[in-house]
């Protein structure tokens, strides 16, 4: 299968995800997806039935985007597929209660949907599925740099009655914190390669998240390629699969210029 475009570190193929990714045969470390929710007026906007069975068959680890409608809506088609949603308890595996609060709100400043009946809608979910143990998923949350008060403690020990001994500890303030989990990223304006093109500052922390340097993050719905560029960038490799040609001539256009993009140059 000849790929659409292809380097050392990306490569875009033409076509259906339910019959492109079996055919490649691989399994990525992630998936990074941004469905057709099925839920605009766009031509393209229709919800590809079946695409979980087989992104399930090809990682056990995913972000998906979407509206809370859709993901009400699809619940079922996630818990037939096999896919956990993070936050869930499910059970102990022999790493532990199986659970996390890693789902995250994309908050894209002025938004859409600005209905006088409602809170002006300006986020996105982003929620993280996974399959199998909990403790066999990549987890590598980002750190962000902290200008507040320094927080190191050297040779503590307090005993409190009621939990115990706490024995001697120590902790040396790096100057970093864990990233939040509502993250402000403003949406792409001007010249968009593609309606629904989501920025790279909210793409990267995902990706550093569920994949571990040097391995593959899979985009089933590439659009303009935006994940591909954030995956190189984070230094993974990246495999994206698009429907639409025109897409694809545009990804194209932007992943040939990416090596110039990425040494500091302009495309």
């Amino acid at each position: 299968m000849d790929a659409y475009y292809e380097d050392e570190t990306v490569q875009l193929y033409l076509g259906d995800m339910r019959e492109i990714l079996p055919a490649l045969a691989v399994t990525a470390d992630l998936i990074v997806a941004d469905p057709p929710y099925g839920e605009t007026s766009h031509g393209w906007d229709r919800w590809p039935d079946g695409w979980l069975d087989v992104a399930a068959r090809h990682a056990q680890s995913m972000w998906c985007f979407g509206s809370m409608r859709m993901f009400m809506r699809r619940a079922a088609e996630f818990s037939a597929a096999d896919w956990h949603l993070s936050q869930d308890v499910v059970g102990h595996d022999e790493g532990g209660p199986v659970h996390g609060d890693i789902n995250i709100v994309w908050e894209k400043h002025n938004g859409s949907g600005f209905a006088r009946d409602r809170f002006r809608r300006v986020h996105e979910h982003v929620l993280h599925w996974y399959r199998g143990p909990w403790a066999g998923v990549h987890q590598d949350v980002p750190r962000v740099p902290y200008s507040g008060p320094n927080k190191s403690a050297h040779g503590s020990a307090n005993r409190a009655a009621h939990t115990g001994t706490v024995g001697a500890s120590s902790y040396i303030d790096n100057g970093t914190r864990l990233m939040r989990s509502v993250i402000k990223a403003a949406a792409v304006r001007g010249q968009k390669r593609h309606p629904d093109e989501k920025p790279l500052p909210i793409l990267d922390p995902l990706i550093r998240y569920g994949c571990p340097p040097g391995g593959l993050v899979i985009d089933p719905f590439a659009g303009s390629s935006s994940t591909l560029e954030a995956a190189a960038a984070a230094g993974m490799r990246a495999i994206g699969i698009e429907g639409r040609e025109d897409y694809c001539e545009a990804s194209a256009l932007r992943l040939a210029a990416m090596p110039l993009l990425l040494d500091g140059g302009a495309a």
